[in-house]
């Protein structure tokens, strides 16, 4: 099954030509439109891998790979793996481009060598991607959690934004997503994902009705064999409901959504969940680092109700969003009837 992207576009929204066609382009061998977005810590070259191979879109976080050398094996691997199933394209990496981020510079020449189709960059602007990743004929996706931030990503020349609204796991926005995609719907006509909260079929539908061409899904995929996470972690998100997820920026500086039980057990001092830490990704897997320690979710974690892999997860997800056809029948009919 494909599910064809929608464009919900606002007609006083400015497209540009470049952008026409691409999330069409994105969707291609897609079963759902769905990207399983990158997770520090989380996701690793095998997620990525059986993402594409159940049928959505696997986004590998550069900072996952401890060294340069671990990177270029990890990246070796995806792009031998999905080579040989035919899915050589569809996988995405994302950068962090946040100035105390310092190995950005290392991470993008090798990807200039491996040349991923579409680049997402987070924590800060594109601008420092752009130039270098559209010379290889890559795309770049801009992950932004407010209005100017989403402006200032188009305007620097982002193909394409990631929304980032309130309820997403690990760093979160705090705009509704009814609000967020309308009003960046007025002046953006080009590829949009939108994420937070997004962990079953409805939900994503609901992110293509409101305009969105993609769902981005972290949450219910943490738990996943495939990833890197312990048992206890995915033993805590089974367990784990909406009231379970904490936001602070007590933790990295950046508002973000954990599970209250690692909080707990790393002994963080809740009088202080309204105290903003400091924001220094360098060093980045340092032991000292907080979220070592600490385990990140979305508001949609009672979604995760067992250990599956990344194939059981999408074939429910997939047989789920069939079955909303009958849904969007007796929805549109209104008023309803006796």
């Amino acid at each position: 099954m494909s599910a064809a992207p929608i464009n919900a576009v606002r007609p006083n929204a400015a497209p540009r030509p470049a952008e026409s066609g691409l999330a069409n382009r994105l969707s291609e061998g897609l079963r759902l439109p769905v990207i399983v977005a990158p997770m520090f810590l989380i996701s690793s070259p095998e997620l990525v891998i059986a993402a594409a191979s159940s049928g959505v879109l696997g986004v590998y976080p550069v900072a996952n790979a401890r060294t340069l050398a671990d990177l270029e094996t990890a990246l070796q691997s995806i792009v031998a793996k999905l080579a040989t199933q035919g899915r050589a394209d569809q996988w995405a990496i994302n950068m962090i481009v946040h100035p105390t981020y310092t190995r950005f510079d290392a991470e993008l020449e090798l990807l200039e060598r491996f040349r991923p189709r579409l680049v997402i960059t987070a924590l800060g602007g594109p601008q420092r991607a752009l130039d270098r990743v559209h010379a290889f004929g890559g795309k770049v996706f801009s992950d932004v959690i407010s209005m100017t931030h989403a402006r200032k990503a188009i305007d620097a020349g982002a193909d394409g934004l990631v929304l980032i609204a309130s309820g997403a796991g690990g760093h979160t926005g705090s705009y509704s997503p009814f609000a967020f995609v309308d009003e960046v719907r007025r002046f953006w006509s080009g590829p949009l994902v939108l994420g937070g909260a997004i962990s079953n079929a409805r939900s994503i539908r609901a992110a293509l009705t409101l305009g969105a061409d993609f769902a981005y899904m972290g949450t219910r995929f943490i738990g996943a064999p495939e990833t890197l996470v312990s048992d206890g972690y995915r033993e805590m998100l089974v367990r784990a409901g909406l009231e379970d997820i904490v936001m602070t920026k007590a933790i990295t500086g950046v508002t973000a959504n954990w599970l209250r039980e690692s909080l707990e057990a790393a002994n963080f001092d809740f009088s202080k969940v309204d105290v903003a830490g400091k924001v220094d990704f360098s060093d980045i897997m340092g032991d000292a680092k907080a979220w070592k320690r600490i385990w990140g979710a979305g508001q949609g974690v009672s979604n995760v109700t067992a250990v599956e892999s990344v194939q059981q997860i999408v074939d429910a997800l997939v047989r789920d969003y069939a079955q909303l056809d009958a849904l969007d029948a007796h929805l549109a009919a209104w008023p309803r009837t006796a």
